[in-house]
């Protein structure tokens, strides 16, 4: 990677996946998880002119863990939508994704070829980071996740540049952590924040909090479309 990535926290630890030949476009893949567990799969449906970048989460306290120390990007107080949220967090988080952008379109990415993705956690980061971006992304893939601070939105789009950005949405039907009740209830709500002919929502039957081979070939060709070879 090209740059100075100390100059980026997130980046300095950060998993890469490098595309086989010129880099035209890049994939940001955030987890709470192993976070080399998800470059691996991310190197299964790797694009050879496609990077992929896989930060990692902090260790921090989460609440709802106890408040023992994991590898969470902002503190969890509850799984529903009602469950108070770590705003200050969130809003760090987002802060901190975006630096990574800024430093892509520095080296030569521009941002609407800069995708944001990810599972759990790492979705609603993703969803949450490109919502209230001014750079105009690629997409997003938000698997088995929320909005953060949805009660926010519409409001916290308004300076966005992504109104009109498409968003993939997977969700396990079996998931016990995030019911799929809560995706689809994030998938309406996208729906009046860009433009809800850009929003794909899938869900798989039988599928609990993790993925699937066919959910994986969705995001593969997800990321093609909006990221074609150039």
């Amino acid at each position: 990677m090209c740059g100075n990535n100390m100059s980026v926290p997130l980046l300095a630890e950060a998993v890469t996946v490098s595309g086989t030949e010129k880099e035209t476009a890049a994939v940001r893949e955030h987890t709470n998880t192993i976070v080399h567990g998800w470059a691996d799969t991310m190197t299964a449906i790797q694009l050879p002119h496609v990077k992929y970048i896989c930060p990692h989460a902090p260790r921090i306290p989460v609440t709802l863990n106890m408040k023992m120390t994991m590898p969470s990007w902002f503190d969890l107080m509850g799984l529903s939508p009602d469950s108070p949220e770590d705003e200050a967090g969130i809003k760090r988080a987002a802060e901190n994704i975006k630096a990574i952008i800024d430093h892509e379109v520095k080296n030569g990415i521009p941002a609407n070829r800069v995708m944001l993705g990810g599972f759990s956690q790492g979705g609603a980061l993703s969803l949450y980071t490109a919502l209230t971006c001014q750079q105009q992304l690629a997409g997003v893939v938000a698997l088995s996740c929320w909005l953060p601070l949805h009660k926010s939105f519409p409001q916290a789009a308004s300076t966005s540049g992504n109104r009109d950005m498409p968003i993939l949405q997977c969700h396990g039907e079996m998931d016990p952590m995030i019911p799929v009740q809560f995706g689809a209830m994030t998938a309406e709500k996208l729906k009046i924040i860009v433009n809800p002919q850009k929003i794909t929502f899938r869900t798989y039957p039988g599928l609990m909090h993790s993925s699937c081979p066919q959910e994986m070939a969705a995001v593969k060709e997800f990321i093609e479309k909006q990221l074609p070879r150039i």
